[in-house]
């Protein structure tokens, strides 16, 4: 198993994906691609079959999604001799390999470091919610990068809200909405993918180089498999090699599951009587900061776009 921090050296497509870019690096090996798409309308997530374009696929979807009959169409691509991908959380990844029951030589199997799922019917009322206010949304977009990186938003049509603000990301972020078995996990201990990635957090200090605040992936080859894929996607990557600990030590969710919060008891409860405005101002309530904090994290995000404006 090796660690590496990597950026896609397309700078178009980093820009349009949630960390570094690597999974569309990846994906230009294979005949057929797996994974989630947002729905047209928006109000859900499923798991879909791609050749070619995979625009659909990048970028982070912050609830759960449709298997429907993936497993099966995966199953019949490699009885076809196709070179499949398959991507997901660790818990689709381990559905399908048991499903499948062998391996196979033309299938990769690439997971996400997974902080929990939450629930599609919270975020259908949120998707209902924001409507009511702005609109029919068109597109949604988890991990805009418009003020940086690291301090990264949501973008739904053309409003762009801080994950610090939004009322969805807060729920999540905080752990209310996830899914029981998330708590617990047995994907993290029980990894059946041969490679995974996620957002280096902490690459800053684990090797400055590779941070210029437009996003570094972080991966880790699990498999055989895993490391020769990553040799033949060097070239097109700028990439360094981390120890594990360093790689992960920002993203704890590689390996431990998140704490269940007390609120989780109630919270679906509440969410079956309660208006989403009532549910807002119960689990989403703004944290005061201290007016301090406000000048010093407004002055690091000015320096920030000085810097990027310069490497651009």
């Amino acid at each position: 198993m090796k660690t590496y921090a990597a950026i896609y050296n397309n700078n178009e497509i980093r820009e349009n994906s949630s960390s570094g870019g690597i999974f569309s690096a990846l994906a230009d090996k294979f005949d057929v691609v797996y994974g989630v798409a947002m729905t047209n309308d928006c109000y859900g997530a499923e798991m879909i079959r791609v050749e070619g374009d995979i625009s659909s696929l990048r970028g982070s979807k912050y609830f759960q999604a449709k298997v429907g009959d993936a497993f099966k169409q995966v199953k019949n691509d490699l009885e076809e001799g196709r070179k499949v991908l398959f991507s997901g959380t660790g818990c689709q990844i381990n559905g399908l390999s048991l499903f499948l029951g062998k391996d196979y030589s033309n299938l990769f199997l690439l997971d996400i470091i997974c902080h929990g799922t939450p629930s599609p019917k919270l975020w259908r009322e949120y998707v209902s919610y924001q409507e009511n206010k702005h609109g029919k949304l068109e597109n949604v977009n988890f991990r805009c990068k418009d003020d940086s990186w690291i301090d990264f938003g949501m973008k739904e049509n053309q409003l762009y809200i801080s994950k610090d603000k939004d009322i969805f990301m807060r729920m999540f972020l905080r752990d209310y909405c996830l899914r029981p078995a998330c708590y617990e996990c047995q994907a993290k201990r029980y990894r059946k993918a041969d490679m995974t990635i996620a957002d280096f957090w902490g690459i800053q200090s684990v090797a400055p180089e590779m941070n210029d605040g437009r996003g570094t992936s972080l991966v880790i080859t699990r498999t055989d498999k895993g490391q020769e894929l990553f040799e033949k996607t060097k070239s097109v990557l700028k990439w360094k090699e981390v120890s594990y600990e360093d790689g992960v030590k920002g993203n704890p969710s590689e390996y431990k599951s998140v704490t269940r919060p007390q609120q989780r008891d109630t919270f679906f409860e509440d969410l079956d009587k309660l208006s989403f405005e009532e549910m807002a101002k119960k689990y989403a309530a703004a944290v005061k900061i201290p007016f301090s904090r406000k000048v010093v994290s407004k002055l690091k995000c000015t320096v920030k776009k000085i810097l990027r404006g310069r490497n651009l």
